[in-house]
């Protein structure tokens, strides 16, 4: 029953924003850490951004300062903040759980969302 689903992608201008959230069932998001990956056809998977059931949080370095993740543990879900957005930021963004938090974004997550399309152009 484990299930995470994305939702808030489409098409932005650079510098414009948006924030993605992924619903998660099956489990409660503050036991486990919760990652953001994206992923452009034909090229290799990238670490976004994660957070710890604890609330710890880590960015890579192409996204610090513009990117924020955060956490309702009422809802169950986990959100990411973009901001100043930029045409490299295009692809498919995925968010994946798992119970160890020291994955951090690495790509070895035992559960993956569908993922949601993120379009950055004028």
């Amino acid at each position: 029953q484990v299930q995470l689903v994305e939702s808030g992608g489409g098409l932005v201008q650079p510098g414009g924003s948006l924030r993605l959230s992924c619903a998660a069932s099956g489990f409660t998001t503050d036991d486990y850490i919760i990652g953001w990956f994206r992923q452009v056809p034909g090229k290799g998977r990238e670490g976004v951004s994660c957070i710890s059931g604890s609330g710890s949080t880590f960015y890579a370095d192409s996204v610090k300062g513009r990117f924020t993740i955060s956490r309702d543990n009422a809802k169950n879900t986990v959100y990411l903040q973009m901001n100043n957005l930029k045409p490299e930021d295009t692809a498919v963004y995925y968010c994946a759980a798992d119970r160890r938090p020291w994955l951090l974004l690495q790509f070895r997550y035992e559960y993956w969302g569908q993922g949601t399309q993120v379009t950055v152009s004028s």
